[in-house]
């Protein structure tokens, strides 16, 4: 049987693509589409595909963190995630969040199909051009693969969260709604996130994940 493949990307002409080479081979099924990280995650709690096949730069929800809430429903789910970009800070932010895959845009369709077998049996999959730079800087020690600043690692994951989400500037409703918790739940991560962080108000959560580019504003929506 074929294996059931969710695919998350915010272009219709993107999915399409996705969706024509998937249905050209017999071993995967596109069960269902999403447009943002909310809707993948609600779709993953009520239908359980076994592949998600979902792009970093979503709106609202990025797709490290959607696959982080994913993981967190349904541990057995397969994530693959698709970038245009090959830096290693998002290999390694995708990765750390339990991803399988890293595949970039730019990619063959053999490749894609190549990362889905895989993936599917259980390993990991790097697009050979991620590979060839993460080996190559780590053969010259010059490998930076940045991570959240030690002040942020006081810090729950789903507070790192909430965190990005208003420097973006959204309001807690809208934050509530993204991350499907009660606003009032929303108000009292920013309120315990203050006073671990050592600040007095949204502008200074703001400044703060601004400065240690945590937020889209900081470094652009990653592709």
């Amino acid at each position: 049987m074929p294996f059931d493949v969710l695919l998350v990307d915010d272009h219709k002409i993107m999915r399409d693509g996705i969706k024509a080479i998937l249905n050209r081979s017999s071993e995967f099924r596109v069960v269902g589409e999403a447009e943002n990280g909310t809707d993948a995650v609600q779709f993953v709690r009520k239908c359980r595909p076994q592949i998600v096949l979902m792009d970093i730069g979503l709106p609202g929800l990025n797709g490290v963190e959607t696959t982080a809430e994913i993981l967190r429903h349904q541990p057995d789910c397969k994530v693959v995630i698709l970038s245009m970009y090959d830096d290693e800070h998002s290999v390694v932010s995708a990765v750390r969040s339990g991803a399988r895959a890293f595949i970039l845009k730019r990619a063959s369709d053999n490749d894609l199909l190549e990362a889905l077998r895989m993936v599917a049996a259980g390993g990991m999959y790097l697009s050979p051009q991620v590979s060839d730079r993460l080996l190559t800087r780590i053969q010259k020690g010059d490998l930076e693969a940045r991570q959240t600043p030690k002040l942020l690692e006081a810090l729950s994951p789903r507070e790192v969260q909430v965190l990005r989400l208003v420097a973006d500037g959204k309001t807690s409703k809208e934050i509530a709604v993204l991350l499907d918790l009660r606003e009032q739940t929303v108000r009292s991560y920013r309120k315990t996130m203050m006073k671990k962080l050592g600040v007095n108000n949204v502008a200074g959560l703001t400044q703060l994940a601004l400065s240690t580019g945590l937020t889209q504003a900081a470094h652009g929506s990653p592709r």
